[in-house]
């Protein structure tokens, strides 16, 4: 059965499991891990009752698995995972109206190689994109102030990436490539996967200029998936909460975990305190166990991340030298599946959290 402490369940949607969940007014839209699912859309004004309004498919071999909507746009992204009998398939940003959340409609597709994960603030998409003539995925922004017309306003990529160009990377493969970009004012915080996360200056948005950057990767084996800056002061001091997720590991190891970075002074960001759930001993243990993602509306001290095979944390940063956990939940483990893989986790404008799992169904939860 499932386990609360702190925390109780409203309700659970069974569907298709899910990368990302975000809400809208009343409505919860899920974008899903595989094909043909692409996006739900929820109505969730009756928390109690969940009732599934439509729903965007994706062809086999795309990946549509993020999610972000606001005024009545959604976006999706659009990853080709395969070829599907020899069909190519197009990658890109899918870009609806869902004022109407019962009829979705695509307004227009944005193409490249493929989009991973990105951040939209209602003008601006931050994008990780896959583009023609660079090694893994870089940074761009694209300006929606039309959602007809696209715009490239900007890009940035690490040095080395640019291979059409030039350059040549210090690394292998794709172990240096943005996750995703988070802005918060003339700053952008930039999760860049094997290659650590840097922090850009975005006050000229066509012409992001880095400040600093940090990767611990070695000696730790996990790649950084979100670099989240804290809106307030935590104990006189600006922080970045960064989580490592618990995937790709460059070698055995335990679980992934969340650091707390001081960034008080941009140019020399200093890692100063950790949090790992209870009962972790250190030994190596399968991917998918350990941290994955916070979420990424910080509303107060108290942090909900999903923790992968650990459910929903609540992690409190009052105390920046001293993270705890302050409520937990673990669901059930889904039907058909082996353990819980807890991805994502959003807040609606009730206070409600809701939970998806990787591998099938959300849960509506709310503090006890």
């Amino acid at each position: 059965m499932s386990q609360g402490h702190g925390i109780r369940a409203v309700s659970y949607f069974d569907c298709p499991g899910g990368g990302q969940v975000v809400v809208g007014g009343n409505v919860a839209y899920i974008a899903h891990m595989k094909a043909p699912h692409g996006t739900s859309i929820v109505d969730v004004s009756d928390p109690a009752k969940p009732r599934k309004l439509a729903e965007v498919t994706v062809p086999n071999g795309v990946h549509s698995h993020k999610v972000r909507v606001s005024d009545g746009v959604m976006l999706v992204n659009r990853e080709v995972v395969q070829m599907e009998e020899g069909v190519p398939r197009q990658g890109g940003l899918g870009i609806y109206d869902v004022s109407k959340p019962d009829q979705p409609r695509e307004i227009t597709f944005w193409k490249s190689k493929g989009v991973h994960r990105f951040t939209f603030d209602g003008r601006y998409a931050y994008l990780s994109p896959e583009l023609e003539g660079y090694q893994g995925n870089i940074v761009l922004t694209l300006d929606l102030r039309d959602p007809a017309k696209p715009e490239e306003v900007g890009r940035w990529w690490m040095p080395g990436q640019w291979v059409a160009g030039g350059e040549t990377p210090s690394w292998e493969g794709r172990h240096h490539r943005c996750h995703h970009p988070i802005r918060s004012g003339n700053r952008m915080y930039v999760s860049y996967w094997h290659g650590g996360f840097v922090i850009l200056d975005v006050e000229d948005l066509a012409k992001p200029r880095m400040i600093s950057a940090l990767d611990w990767t070695p000696p730790y084996a996990h790649p950084i998936h979100t670099a989240l800056p804290v809106p307030f002061p935590l104990a006189g001091k600006r922080v970045l909460l960064v989580a490592d997720e618990d995937v790709a590991k460059t070698a055995p190891s335990p679980p992934s975990f969340l650091w707390l970075v001081d960034i008080t002074d941009e140019t020399r960001p200093v890692p100063f305190a950790s949090f790992q759930v209870d009962g972790i001993d250190g030994s190596p243990q399968p991917p998918f166990t350990g941290c994955h993602q916070p979420c990424e509306e910080v509303r107060s001290t108290e942090i909900p991340v999903a923790w992968f095979a650990h459910g929903l944390r609540i992690v409190d940063v009052e105390n920046p030298h001293a993270p705890r956990e302050v409520a937990s939940f673990l669901p059930d483990v889904p039907a058909g599946g082996t353990r819980v893989c807890s991805n994502d986790v959003c807040y609606d404008g009730r206070g409600l959290m809701y939970l998806i799992d990787r591998d099938r169904g959300l849960h509506i939860l709310e503090r006890a």
